[in-house]
């Protein structure tokens, strides 16, 4: 399900864009201040964002030019403003579109539906697919060595990004921390396996809700770990 976040101050017309949205198939998520705003647009996986001009804090304008610093998806701004001038220094700062308000709710999903399928068109026609691996809500991007959970990326070290993947590729396996030490470091485990039990811990903490209860790496005492699904 494609990603969409809104960043608007008027809560009424956030909900009503919100609705027509989801209606139409889309997650959609709302954040009504620029700063918070480009915060999540930043740090979180969306496909496409709609981005009012006029926010408390940090304006438009700002935000589409620290998104377009950092990424490439379609961004769909917003405004009351109908002077050509804004238009264009939207559309210069990285724009896909620019919306001049009243608008009907329609039309945005259209232009939104639009712009997507532009953007996998392009990023379509020139890379391979990337390889991922998808588990309630755990997302492991092979290709870009990337983890999200919940749509938040997590950084992961070299080390900890194989061990989770190799785990996540054989699920419901019961390994060994000797058989994991093996297969991620590549070597015997000479007394030095206390370093996988430091790795899932340090996996845990990013990915799990409780690390007490872990959802995805359990604990099998005496034997060693499994990746349940």
């Amino acid at each position: 399900m494609k990603r969409i976040l809104i960043i608007e101050d008027e809560l009424a017309i956030a909900e009503l864009e919100k609705d027509y949205l989801e209606l139409s198939g889309f997650e959609v998520q709302v954040e009504t201040t620029g700063d918070i705003g480009v915060e999540r647009a930043l740090k979180e996986a969306f496909d496409l964002i709609i981005l009012d001009l006029m926010l408390p804090n940090v304006d438009g304008f700002e935000i589409c030019k620290r998104i377009r610093e950092e990424k490439n998806i379609p961004i769909i701004m917003v405004s009351a403003k109908k002077e050509d001038i804004d238009k264009i220094r939207g559309l210069g700062m990285g724009a896909d579109d620019y919306i001049t308000k009243p608008f009907s709710p329609s039309e945005l999903v259209a232009r939104v539906k639009a712009h997507l399928a532009r953007y996998e068109r392009l990023i379509g026609s020139g890379q391979k697919e990337n390889e991922v691996i998808e588990i309630r809500g755990l997302k492991i991007d092979k290709t870009a060595r990337r983890v999200f959970i919940n749509g938040e990326e997590k950084v992961f070290t070299t080390k900890e990004f194989d061990l989770l993947t190799f785990l996540a590729e054989n699920p419901n396996h019961v390994f060994t921390k000797e058989e994991l030490f093996r297969e991620i470091w590549d070597m015997e485990s000479i007394g030095d396996i206390a370093t996988v039990t430091v790795h899932i811990k340090k996996i845990r903490e990013k990915i799990e809700f409780n690390t007490s209860k872990p959802q995805y790496i359990e604990t099998i005492w005496g034997v060693g770990y499994r990746f349940k699904v």
